[in-house]
């Protein structure tokens, strides 16, 4: 088992980026940092070592507790960090997802909105989430 490991290849291998590029672009647009740092792509990170991470907007914090080269399984990517997101980042992310899963309903045969009615409709919203 490695002493360090890559950044980039860390956090696609414990899956909180889906692909590596993804986790490297993340590290050159400053989004990864350690101890208040930006974090480049080759920065190695080792056991311990504590993470802030900006992913969709979101503030994420981790500290490693095991080291990765390979991605593995969900269930033992977890086992690899320790998650110290604070709680009201957690009900923030919690919050957004909320009803996100299904789409809105729609009479069959009726076709599509109008413009006039998807004005409607937008007005309708707006109003409703304001609240």
């Amino acid at each position: 088992m490695p002493n360090k490991v890559r950044i980039d290849k860390w956090l696609w291998a414990v899956r909180i980026y889906k692909s590596r590029t993804l986790a490297t672009d993340a590290c050159k647009e400053g989004k990864v940092k350690t101890g208040g740092m930006s974090a480049k792509a080759s920065h190695m990170v080792g056991v311990g070592d504590l993470l802030e991470v900006k992913k969709n907007g979101f503030d994420f914090r981790f500290k490693v507790v095991s080291l990765l080269e390979k991605r593995v399984g969900a269930a033992i990517a977890i086992t690899c960090y320790e998650d110290l997101t604070p709680a009201e980042e957690l009900t923030k992310y919690k919050d957004w997802f909320v009803g996100k899963s299904t789409g809105e309903f729609r009479e069959r045969g009726i076709g599509r909105p109008t413009k006039r009615e998807r004005r409607e409709i937008d007005l309708f919203k707006e109003e409703r989430f304001e609240e």
